[in-house]
């Protein structure tokens, strides 16, 4: 059998802990073709104030600096507005990174080696606003975390507000599921190439798509890993020994769709949590989409 080490497994193949498939019912939501995922309230609540930081900076200029940094007025909750130049001089800090403040940033890298400032910088030289991800310490949690930088260019400054990736939920797994069902039986070989884009939108922070030939048990799609397509993994094992695909293969051989838990690690929080899996079996394809629901008792 092959077995993955624990931090290969962190990548996010499919396990499954052996307990028996239960019925999937379709997301009525779920509009065809489009995933349909629950909005992140912390996207709103960036870009809203961002809308109020950009107002505030056009109407007092680089006065507006010390308010950002001292007043806690361009604030909400744990988001807070930082101000770099276009140089990557960081001018200004209504948050934790306030130490950063008369520091040049441009070279400096996440907790993963990202340059993530130049990204930014680069960005909004080349249009006015835009997203980078990141991973960078929680101070909530303790944990590297992956972290998106909403950025605005306005005048001569960059506006940031930076937002931590949220836990995807069963409900927003399921409505990725669904859509990608869709997906495969309209466009067939096209999907797996969808899927498969890290960019694209069936990959949604912890959220993909994956997809298994049920007769060769060859991977045709892996949003979490690419470099697993077309690798034969029927007698794949995980962390604890359980043959996952295999008895994955055996549940969409007895019924159409269903759902499997299993103990998994998050490569969120590099913690082992339990995750469940929803899967429909398209011809002789398993299409599966998983979310974790919390930690190991």
């Amino acid at each position: 059998m092959i077995r993955l080490r624990p931090l290969f497994l962190a990548a996010g193949l499919l396990t499954c802990a052996g307990l028996p498939a239960t019925g999937l019912a379709a997301d009525p939501s779920a509009t065809p073709g489009q995933p349909v995922l629950a909005a992140n309230p912390e996207i709103a609540r960036a870009e809203a104030l961002l809308d109020k930081a950009e107002a505030f900076y056009r109407a007092n200029g680089p006065r507006a600096h010390a308010t950002v940094s001292h007043s806690g007025e361009l604030r909400d909750g744990s988001l807070y507005v930082y101000v770099l130049d276009p140089a990557g001089n960081f001018l200004a800090s209504g948050g934790s990174s306030v130490a950063l403040i008369g520091r040049n940033v441009r070279d400096m890298s996440d907790t993963r080696g990202k340059p993530f400032f130049r990204e930014i910088l680069d960005g909004a030289k080349n249009g006015r606003s835009g997203l980078v991800d990141y991973h960078w310490l929680n101070p909530g949690s303790g944990l590297d975390e992956r972290k998106t930088a909403t950025y605005r260019a306005v005048g001569d400054v960059i506006l940031v507000v930076g937002y931590y990736s949220p836990r995807a939920t069963p409900e927003q797994a399921r409505s990725l599921l669904w859509a990608a069902v869709h997906e495969l039986r309209q466009y067939g070989e096209r999907a797996l190439e969808r899927f498969n884009d890290l960019n694209g939108s069936f990959v949604r922070d912890d959220l993909y798509v994956f997809v298994l030939d049920m007769d060769r048990q060859v991977i045709r799609a892996h949003g979490g890993m690419p470099r697993m397509v077309g690798r034969q993994v029927g007698e794949l094992v995980d962390a604890n020994g359980k043959p996952f695909v295999r008895d994955m293969l055996q549940a969409a051989r007895n019924r159409d769709e269903g759902s499997l838990e299993y103990a998994w690690r998050n490569p969120v929080t590099h913690k082992l949590e339990r995750k469940q899996t929803w899967f429909v079996r398209v011809g002789r394809q398993i299409v599966a989409v998983g979310a974790y629901t919390g930690p190991l008792r």
